[in-house]
């Protein structure tokens, strides 16, 4: 009899020791995936002076691209003459645009500002799901603006039955949805890495390839997401838009009249700008093989698509645009 209390009482013991054990490695795992519970951000420079400088110069940026911006939609939004398919994608693509210099910026001018380069672990995240979500949204936006020029190039009389405003709204409401889409999927496989080493991020904000650099777990199926994103993203996109492009181009050639051609390519002339800009950055950044990254090349290329274009959007669209400038006289007068 005692020697079976004996047995039961050493079982108890082994099994209390075994689940004591449990309990500290599930505690030391969890230390370990939450040991980081910020990042710092190393950011453009690390002198005193020359951040100085910068704050200033991307202040400027910050004010005059919201102004700008903001000018393009009350404009386009108080001019009837301006209410029309074209017009209402540069509405949304301003408003991108406001969107998407606003997530990055702020922090940006904060860090240079105070010198407190740091960022908690899910105000990072946040981060990287409103980028990407203003990113998709440009992405696709750009690309039917595109189809919109085929249309009104190539398709002149059917126009108004191609992109008539139930059709416009469907496409906005279309890339708001994707962009959510893309976004929660990546911030979702991203909440499942361990981030126990280094936290300190080569860039000036939180974005995709700096963070799978920082995680200590295994990020194949995030790098494969990211590379397949970018595939379909270019795909869909990019076909669409090399495609209405070379339909466009074809279209003109065959035009007759020189001031024919010229008023054809200058409706469509603003646009190709500005996607020539915001494609060929992106390719640099997202769709190259992962070894040859450079976090240091990457941060200088995100300012182009994140800082640069939101200010030169709304000049490019505005400045060769007679009707953009009479409904801006018409708002001055008002």
């Amino acid at each position: 009899m005692l020697c079976t209390d004996l047995g039961i009482l050493t079982v108890l013991l082994l099994w209390e020791s075994t689940q004591n054990k449990d309990t500290s490695n599930t505690k030391i795992d969890t230390e370990n995936k939450t040991a980081i519970m910020e990042f710092i951000l190393v950011g453009l420079s690390t002198t005193a002076e020359i951040e100085t400088f910068m704050f200033w110069v991307f202040i400027f940026i910050y004010a005059t691209a919201l102004s700008a911006n903001l000018l393009l939609i009350l404009t386009i939004c108080t001019f009837r003459k301006l209410h029309t398919p074209m017009y209402f994608f540069i509405v949304n693509l301003s408003l991108v645009n406001v969107f998407s210099i606003s997530v990055t910026t702020p922090k940006l001018l904060q860090s240079l500002w105070t010198g407190r380069k740091t960022i908690s672990f899910y105000g990072c995240f946040t981060q990287v799901f409103l980028f990407l979500l203003g990113f998709g949204k440009k992405l696709l936006l750009l690309s039917f603006m595109a189809f919109d020029r085929y249309a009104a190039i190539c398709q002149p009389f059917r126009y108004p039955m191609i992109m008539k405003k139930q059709v416009c709204f469907d496409i906005a409401s279309v890339v708001w949805i994707f962009g959510m889409v893309d976004s929660a999927i990546h911030v979702g496989l991203m909440m499942h890495l361990s981030f126990c080493d280094s936290n300190i991020m080569n860039h000036f904000f939180c974005d995709l390839h700096p963070l799978l650099h920082l995680s200590c777990s295994d990020a194949t199926l995030n790098e494969f997401v990211v590379s397949a994103a970018a595939v379909i993203f270019g795909i869909c996109s990019g076909g669409l838009t090399l495609t209405s492009y070379f339909l466009i181009l074809r279209a003109i050639c065959r035009i007759r009249s020189t001031e024919g051609k010229k008023k054809a390519f200058s409706t469509c002339s603003s646009h190709f700008i500005v996607v020539s800009i915001f494609y060929s950055s992106t390719i640099y950044t997202y769709i190259r093989p992962s070894s040859n990254y450079s976090l240091d090349q990457d941060k200088l290329i995100s300012l182009l698509y994140t800082v640069v274009t939101p200010v030169v959007n709304p000049v490019i669209y505005s400045l060769r645009n007679k009707d953009f400038k009479e409904g801006l006289r018409a708002l001055i007068a008002r």
